[in-house]
This record gives C-alpha cells, sequence and structure tokens, in this order.
C-alpha cells in the first residue's frame, strides 16, 4: 500500500514530502484534482496527504465535495492524514468545523510587521509527536486568505499572531498546518512567479528571506515531515 497525495492545483506538489519519500523508498501515488482526476478511494492507501490550491472549503463544487467525502472516509477509518494549508481547512470543513475570510491574507514569507512569519506551539503542540524535536516557535511560509473554527473533538497544536489556528490535529492520526513546510527551491520560484497573491510582492525580497532562512526553514520541514511518517507507520 503506497501514500496517496493529492494536488488542489498542479504546481503545488508535496516537495521536500516526496524526496523524504522517496529516501525511505516508500512508494506513493500523486492525484491532480486540478487536471480533473478523481479523489480515488483512499482505504487503498497506506496514509494520504491533501496540498494546497486556491479553492475554498466551502466551495459546492463536485470537486469539492468529493475531496470532503474522502476526507471524512479517511478520518473515520483512521487512516494517517496530512493537510497543507488548503489540506487543512478541508479537514477541518469535512469534520464539522467552520471557514471564514481572516482578517487578513497571510502571503510570503513576512507578517505585516515585517517579522518574519512564526507559529507558535501550544502546550498539546508541544507534547504531540508531529513536533517532536523542534523548538516551540517555528518560521513558515503562508499563502491564504481564509481561516477556520475547530469543533469541540479538535485539538489546537499551534497558534499564530495574524491567523489564530495554524495547526490541528483531529483524532489521533489526522493532522493539518494551515502554511508551507514543504517548499523546494523550484516550487518556490514556481509560485513567486505564477500565483496571483505571489505576483504583486517584491520578488527580490522574497528570495532574499528565503535564502537567509532556507537552511532553518527545511530543516523544520523535514523534521515535521519525518515525524508524520513515523506516526503512520511510514519509517521508524
Amino acid at each position: 500500500m503506497s501514500v496517496l497525495i493529492v494536488k488542489n492545483i498542479t504546481r503545488e506538489g508535496p516537495g521536500l514530502l516526496q524526496e523524504l519519500l522517496d529516501q525511505h523508498n516508500i512508494p506513493y501515488h500523486i492525484v491532480d484534482l486540478d487536471k480533473g482526476e478523481l479523489f480515488p478511494d483512499p482505504h487503498r492507501y497506506k496514509a494520504v496527504v491533501v496540498l494546497g490550491g486556491p479553492d475554498s472549503a466551502n466551495d459546492t463544487t463536485p470537486k469539492m465535495q468529493q475531496e470532503l467525502q474522502s476526507i471524512r472516509e479517511i478520518v473515520k477509518a483512521k487512516i494517517p492524514y496530512l493537510g497543507a494549508c488548503l489540506g487543512m481547512q478541508t479537514l477541518i470543513k469535512a469534520n464539522e468545523g467552520e471557514i471564514y475570510r481572516n482578517p487578513i491574507k497571510e502571503l510570503g514569507w513576512r507578517d505585516p510587521d515585517d517579522e518574519f512569519f512564526t507559529i507558535e506551539l501550544t502546550s498539546e503542540g508541544r507534547a504531540d509527536p508531529l513536533f517532536n524535536g523542534l523548538e516551540s516557535k517555528l518560521k513558515i511560509f503562508h499563502l491564504h486568505g481564509e481561516t477556520v473554527k475547530l469543533s469541540p473533538n479538535m485539538v489546537l497544536l499551534a497558534t499564530g499572531k495574524y491567523c489564530l489556528v495554524q495547526a490541528v490535529r483531529v483524532g489521533s492520526n489526522a493532522y493539518g498546518y494551515q502554511g508551507h513546510f514543504e517548499l523546494t527551491p523550484e516550487m518556490f520560484e514556481t509560485w513567486i512567479t505564477r500565483d496571483s497573491d505571489l505576483i504583486p510582492l517584491d520578488r527580490e525580497a522574497l528570495r532574499k528571506d528565503y535564502a537567509l532562512i532556507r537552511q532553518e526553514y527545511e530543516a523544520t520541514g523535514r523534521q515535521i515531515l519525518t515525524n508524520w511518517l513515523q506516526i503512520a507507520n511510514l519509517v521508524k
């Protein structure tokens, strides 16, 4: 059984996660919903990853309705799940949480105070295996305009200054984080030149910031993703 990776838009791929899967010789199957491919039966897979995209989890399109139903099945079946950005929002929406517009769009590396975006682990987050081996404050890349309200069965793992809910757990092994820890240099260049929210930003400033924190950012991303692979019993 392989890992199912679901793209909501073609340009947002698994990045660092794909590198780790290749490194550990873990088979995976990538499905691109943006190309009209369907969300396959999740019961055929050892674990499921849902990536970001410009859709809203509130959309009533057939694509989104199928995605939400599949995620409900994943959580019910206790299949290990990881959602990035929209992948977190769909996890929340599929399990009785709410999606609404955040007061600001969180975009790029820096917040409105010109500080690097960070998430801060809650007491539950510091105790959760997803964040084993990490500090309580982590730099993150953002690309979203919506946020979520958790239902009572969800655990808040990390918070942010301009968007409260930054990482969550649903049940024992379904996780989501609001930003991106999976970026590679190739993905980054594609995003800043093609994404309508990132195009207006200062491209050289984005590149300079990425170079400044890349080593720390990638170490954090690899640790989180490796921790999740361990939670999913894919690596020891």
